[in-house]
């Protein structure tokens, strides 16, 4: 009875001095984290490209299951090669980081070595979630003829300067497998970029551009449809989905490219928000929607969360780096 009667006293004294939302009754848990309002879900690419496909997917899969409290919002925001959007999750840390995540690729790493002035730290961001790794191809149209890398070479030789490679964004991921192909096969094509993976899908399909290195993702309708060819891949073994398009490797060329796929928390984000929006991805990774999604596109690569993220972030960086001095961008 005198242990009842202190506890008690102790909960009215909690009462009184206004703190009792944060006394707990003893043998009882605190409710997990969940998100207060709609979370933003920045894209750092524009619309119709791989990063935008597999956001909207991902947030239909989480609505339709129900696993998340708040809806949460996709957001393109591509300007200065994902400079936009780092900026924008780095400046959350002062305002609400626990309602803002992105989805992310390579100029995630790019981007800030190329623009210290931006201030941005990937070092400083939360890591949330790798669900996959995506693969490139070089494509050309149908119409041009080319049947093969060889083909591809001869052509793009002759035009010299004149044959146009649309890529998405400066010195990121299509800019850097483009450097590639001109230095290992003695080529001068012409790189323009664009905001979106989608935009540059058509502009190979619409003959804007001679060729692009787009994942399977952007560029799937229009070789469904036959309009465009792929050629090679940069990956160790051939894809299931292009079977007939051989690795650069097997052409005595080896350059093997990935872009990741990840999910990323702004910086400053606490630690049971981030262990949240873990688990709802680990959740989305593991659904049979996902699964499917990643077969059919022929995304690689395991789910990777917390520290073992932050590891492959930081490896990956130096990778970028050295590849960036070897262009002479930085």
């Amino acid at each position: 009875m005198a242990k009842t009667r202190r506890y008690l006293l102790g909960l009215a004294a909690a009462v009184a001095l206004g703190s009792v939302a944060s006394f707990t009754l003893p043998g009882t848990a605190t409710a997990a984290w969940e998100p207060k309002k709609p979370v933003e879900f920045v894209i750092m690419a524009g619309k119709g490209g791989g990063a935008d496909k597999m956001a909207r997917l991902m947030q239909t899969v989480i609505e339709k299951n129900g696993w998340s409290a708040k809806p949460l919002t996709p957001i393109n925001k591509p300007g200065g090669s994902g400079a936009e959007a780092l900026v924008h999750l780095k400046d959350k840390a002062k305002s609400d980081p626990n309602h803002t995540i992105m989805v992310t690729l390579n100029s995630f790493y790019t981007t800030p070595l190329r623009q210290p002035k931006l201030g941005v730290d990937i070092e400083t961001f939360t890591p949330v979630a790798r669900m996959a790794e995506d693969t490139f191809l070089l494509w050309v149209h149908k119409d041009s003829g080319i049947k093969d890398v060889d083909d591809f070479v001869k052509a793009a030789k002759a035009a010299g300067d004149g044959w146009i490679m649309a890529g998405t964004g400066k010195l990121q991921e299509d800019q850097l497998l483009t450097d590639f192909l001109n230095a290992a096969y003695d080529l001068k094509m012409k790189y323009v970029p664009y905001k979106g993976g989608g935009k540059v899908a058509k502009q190979l399909a619409g003959k804007h551009a001679n060729s692009t290195v787009n994942n399977p993702s952007e560029q799937e309708g229009f070789y469904a449809a036959g309009t465009t060819v792929p050629l090679a891949a940069f990956t160790p073994k051939r894809l299931e989905m292009f079977p007939d398009a051989p690795t650069f490797g097997e052409l005595g060329n080896e350059f093997v490219y990935f872009m990741q796929r990840s999910v990323v928390g702004a910086p400053g984000m606490s630690d049971e928000a981030a262990a949240y929006y873990q688990g709802l991805f680990q959740k989305v990774f593991e659904s049979s929607e996902w699964q499917d999604y990643r077969k059919k596109k022929s995304l690689q690569g395991e789910f990777l969360t917390g520290t073992a993220l932050k590891d492959y972030w930081l490896k990956e960086r130096e990778i970028h780096k050295q590849m960036l001095a070897k262009m002479g961008a930085l």
